[in-house]
């Protein structure tokens, strides 16, 4: 890597939780599987101080949740909601089945189909996120999925927030469950008296709901495991220091374990950007947080180009990738390693996290290396197939004979030599 410079630099944190927390999570699990309903109804109590006669939201919750809420908030989530579902119904027409021959007599291909079922969990915690139900369901909605369940943690009178749970109705999901924590993602792996299993579980949450899932995955699939929420800002000399830091902040005030990273090509920007931050903090509602946040998961790296900068940003593999320059686009054929991408002054974070219609359920912890974040692909199964003639399989078996032969599978063996042209007595057309 070329020279780089680490005006305020910490620890880089990696995906690995107390041991406290693998055997609180364990214990969750195994007491969800083992008593079900009852042990769901004493998890709540114990850990979110709420009482329910049924952990199934009712349609009477549904409509109070509704008639919660101002107009120009239930439109502001139906915007939400329809441009998160153009988006992923354009992802879904470029996910498409094939078939072909590619030789005479042999014809392949795939199909792609959604799963069954599948259950997406809706973090409460500081800030009930409302936008996160239109991105953990409407996929599955487009993707096709025929039964999507949604969980929630209640609130202290037993309700799910009323923003999430409108939400969570109008994106799609087809029955709705009061149950926080790791015990939601056991009850919708396993099921329970009221809850039925899913095939597949997804949606953010704290260390206890990401462990869970990574207890349960190979029962059900996962999305993927993520941590706190990250930024990374590459910006140059174009870029306004006060923005720069109001963006920063943005992703800060989340929680105190947020991960806030500039990547800076001028020196004067990331020194002006530093000021900035301790200048906003002083009026930020969410200052005890965000301040946090800063101090202790905060860095400011210099680089001396554009290059330097993409070969950072590949390293750290964060979730949210921001490029604060007049030529965005100068740096994203290099970029590669993000959960999405953000290009120019104006399109910061918030509108990924929020509204604009791309998925904001995104890799962290450098799982961007290897995964990206939620899409319709997350719901869907790529299916092969294959059929043979009678003169097609005799063009193949001689080769799967061989190679049997080769590694000693006689059974194998016999199977592909039992296609061969001279034992042919039919044709399968």
């Amino acid at each position: 890597m070329q020279s780089t410079t680490h005006i305020k630099g910490t620890e880089r944190p990696t995906l690995e939780f107390p041991p406290e927390v693998t055997e609180a999570v364990t214990e969750i699990i195994g007491s969800v599987r083992r008593d079900g309903d009852e042990a769901v109804a004493e998890l709540t109590q114990r850990f979110d101080g709420v009482e329910r006669d049924a952990i199934r939201v009712s349609a009477a919750e549904i409509a109070a949740a509704a008639d919660a809420l101002a107009a120009d908030e239930r439109e502001a989530i139906e915007g939400t909601i329809a441009n998160v579902r153009e988006f992923h119904e354009h992802q879904r027409e470029h996910l498409e089945g094939f078939e072909r021959e590619f030789r005479p007599g042999i014809r392949m291909g795939q199909r792609v189909i959604p799963v069954d079922s599948a259950g997406v969990y809706v973090p409460g915690g500081r800030y009930p996120l409302v936008a996160s139900p239109a991105m953990t369901i409407l996929p599955a909605v487009v993707a096709g999925v025929e039964r999507i369940v949604a969980c929630a943690p209640p609130q202290a009178d037993g309700t799910i927030q009323p923003a999430q749970l409108y939400a969570m109705d109008r994106a799609g999901a087809d029955e709705i469950y009061a149950i926080g924590g790791a015990q939601a993602i056991a009850a919708m792996a396993y099921g329970t008296e009221s809850v039925a299993p899913v095939n597949v579980v997804t949606g953010p949450g704290n260390m206890y709901t990401t462990e869970a899932k990574r207890q349960v995955f190979g029962h059900v699939g996962v999305d993927f495991l993520a941590g706190p929420t990250e930024v990374l800002i590459i910006a140059d000399e174009t870029a306004d220091p006060a923005l720069v830091a109001t963006d920063l902040l943005a992703q800060a005030e989340h929680d105190t374990e947020s991960r806030v990273v500039l990547i800076a090509t001028d020196q004067t920007l990331a020194e002006e950007t530093i000021e900035e931050v301790a200048a906003q903090l002083e009026t930020l509602p969410t200052e005890e947080t965000a301040r946090i946040a800063w101090a202790d998961n905060g860095e400011v790296i210099l680089v001396a180009d554009r290059s330097t900068a993409v070969e950072v940003a590949n390293e750290y593999a964060m979730e949210h990738l921001q490029v604060m320059s007049d030529e965005p686009r100068a740096y994203m054929d290099g970029l590669v390693n993000y959960g999405s991408l953000f290009l120019g002054h104006h399109s910061p974070v918030v509108f990924g996290d929020k509204a604009v219609g791309t998925n904001h359920s995104l890799p962290t912890l450098e799982v961007a290396r290897y995964n990206g974040g939620i899409w319709c692909g997350t719901y869907l199964k790529t299916l092969t197939h294959q059929q043979a003639t009678a003169d097609g399989a005799a063009t193949i078996a001689p080769h799967a004979a061989t190679i049997c032969e080769i590694e000693g599978t006689h059974a194998h063996q016999l199977s592909a030599e039992a296609r061969m042209k001279s034992n042919a007595s039919s044709d399968d057309d």
